[in-house]
Parts: structure tokens; C-alpha cells; sequence
């Protein structure tokens, strides 16, 4: 099949690139970095082009990362958003019809909470005078009481809670929207935490993993907000690639849009990420520092089944193997 990966020369998308290859897949890349043709997404010119002769596309191509500040407003809806909507319409023109959409698990909000009284609730962002006292915790927001976390799937509600967030709901609508006008065929991809070789460090957009590892090499010990308790469930980097060559090779359904957790599903805390590497590095150890981001989730894990059950999707790199991976840096 001939493929058009946007953000190919990318953390994620250098990795499905390869996957790709690997399975005999004709790949054109395009981004803004030298390893593809470079251009941008948000030209439709140089999309057409890119849309030549090709059978899908895997689009990667996005602004990452929580935000740093109100100003990023107009960056992240421009790429994100513009750019989607300048992708689809020209694939709409070209005659192409099945997209691989890279999303997030940042479109759930927080994950499933169940209250002893109340069932299943969701709780509302939690406020900064709750954090800055220690209480990191969300409550049940009919009475108050402590909630136990669980697991999101796929028809979990939809409730971004920060910029990035609210550009990947966006991009998911307006490929549920273009599915229906055309026919066409959307599986969005909703990553959680994904880490691996080529992981971008030292910005202010950087993933946890890479901070913690920036830390370390220094010979610092990583720094972790709150009380380090927040669940997340990390996922290697060449998972997710398998999991973007299953979607191209099982498409879905014409004219809708379906969805899929991509996760180990073996949940971790924050802290004990930072303890793994730091164990790899021989220290230091972690330090919990109280700190805290508005916007941050408290605890999101995922159900993969889903995605196991119908596109074949099986994790095959444990946590413990592709932290010590990724501290060594081997690619």
C-alpha cells in the first residue's frame, strides 16, 4: 500500500515509517524536518502533491504537549486544527479515502472514577487551592467523597481539559465529519503515554519520560510533581508503530470514524517511572516535590481490548525492559 505519513520525521513517526517499511509499505513522508519532503500541513498545495498516487494516509503531523501558557492558543490550533481540516479536504479531492489518525488519551479528561454512593461520576478539573494544599485527589462532585479510579475505554465522554486536549477532540470531530460527507474510512489512534528512543528532551513541550531522563544524565534527581501517585499507563514508541501498521492494513468502517485505546495495559504511577529510570541510572533518587500544573489529570489509565480484539493489537515491550531501553539510549 502507498502511505502518506505526515510528521514522518517525528519521535512517533520516524518509528512508523520504519514499521511501515518493514511490512513492505510504500511510504511518502512529509514534514517540516529534512528526512521527508519537507512542507506543511497546512498548505494545501503541497498536500495535493503528497496525495499523488498514494492509498492512505497516517497523519502524525501535530503542535504536543500540555501548553505552556494561553499564547499557544493560535500555534496549536493552527497546526493541529487548520491543518487537519487542510489534510482532509484535499483527501477529499484526491479520492483518498482511509486515514489513520494519531489522538490522545488527553481527549478522556480525567479517567473513569467510581463513587461507593453515586456509581460512576466525573469529576471536574480540580481547582488550585485544592492542590496547593496537598489535596491532589479529585471528589465525587455529588457529595465530596474520595473516588476510586478505574479504566476508560472508547465510549468513555469526551472532556478535554486543556489546549492540546481541546485540538485533539477537534481533530477527531472534523474526521468523523469528512467520514460521513465522503464515505471515507477514520481509525483514530488515542496514544497514552508513549515513550521510546528519539523521544524529544529539553523543551518546554517534552513528555515526562525525557524530562526525567534530561535530570538524570545531569546527574539530578528527577523532579516529580505532586505526590508522584497519578496513574498513567506508558506504552513503548514501536508499539505504537504496530499499532498504526494494524490500523492501515484493517481500515474501518466506510463513512465513521472508530476509535482505539493504544496502551500497555499495565498501568504505572508517575513515581514509579521515575524510580524505574532512576534505577537505571544508579540515581538519584526521585524527589516528590509537591508541585503541580493546572490542567494536568489526576489518574487516566485505558482498557486496550478493543483494539487487541479487532485490529490485532498486542503490546510487546514490557515497562521494565523499554525504561531500561530508553535510559541506555538504544534506538
Amino acid at each position: 500500500m502507498r502511505v502518506l505519513l505526515t510528521g514522518s520525521s517525528g519521535f512517533i513517526g520516524s518509528h512508523i515509517a520504519e514499521a511501515l517499511a518493514a511490512r513492505g509499505h510504500q511510504v511518502r513522508g512529509l514534514d517540516l524536518r529534512p528526512g521527508a519532503e519537507i512542507g506543511d500541513v497546512r498548505e494545501a498545495a503541497t498536500v495535493a502533491r503528497c496525495l499523488d498516487g498514494v492509498d492512505a494516509v497516517c497523519h502524525q503531523a501535530a503542535m504536543v504537549g500540555l501548553g505552556v501558557d494561553v499564547y499557544d492558543l493560535p500555534a496549536y490550533t493552527s497546526v493541529n486544527v487548520q491543518g487537519t481540516a487542510t489534510l482532509l479536504a484535499e483527501m477529499a479531492r484526491a479520492g483518498v479515502g482511509t486515514l489513520v489518525l494519531a489522538s490522545s488519551m488527553v481527549v478522556y479528561g480525567e479517567g473513569a472514577y467510581t463513587c461507593h454512593t453515586h456509581g460512576t461520576v466525573t469529576p471536574g478539573p480540580r481547582t488550585e487551592q485544592a492542590m496547593r494544599a496537598g489535596r491532589f485527589e479529585p471528589d465525587c462532585p455529588a457529595c465530596g467523597a474520595p473516588l476510586a479510579p478505574g479504566e476508560v475505554d472508547e465510549e468513555t465522554r469526551l472532556d478535554p481539559r486543556n489546549v492540546y486536549a481541546d485540538t485533539k477532540v477537534a481533530q477527531e470531530h472534523l474526521a468523523s465529519s469528512w467520514a460521513r460527507m465522503t464515505g471515507g474510512s477514520v481509525v483514530a489512534l488515542r496514544y497514552h503515554n508513549v515513550y521510546g528512543p528519539r523521544m524529544p528532551r529539553d523543551t518546554p513541550y517534552a513528555g515526562v519520560a525525557a524530562l526525567f531522563q534530561s535530570w538524570l544524565e545531569r546527574g539530578e534527581a528527577p523532579r516529580v510533581f505532586e505526590d508522584g501517585r497519578q496513574r498513567r499507563d506508558f506504552v513503548h514508541v514501536r508499539d505504537v508503530a504496530q499499532a498504526n501498521v494494524r490500523a492501515i492494513e484493517h481500515p474501518g468502517e466506510s463513512g465513521r470514524l472508530r476509535a482505539y485505546n493504544v496502551a500497555s495495559g499495565e498501568p504505572r504511577t508517575i513515581g514509579q517511572m521515575a524510580e524505574a529510570l532512576a534505577g537505571v541510572y544508579g540515581g538519584p533518587d526521585p524527589q516528590v516535590t509537591g508541585s503541580f500544573r493546572l490542567g494536568d489529570v489526576r489518574h487516566i489509565v485505558a482498557c486496550p481490548e478493543r483494539a487487541r480484539r479487532e485490529l490485532g493489537f498486542a503490546p510487546a515491550v514490557r515497562f521494565s525492559e523499554g525504561m531500561a531501553e530508553f535510559a541506555l539510549g538504544e534506538s
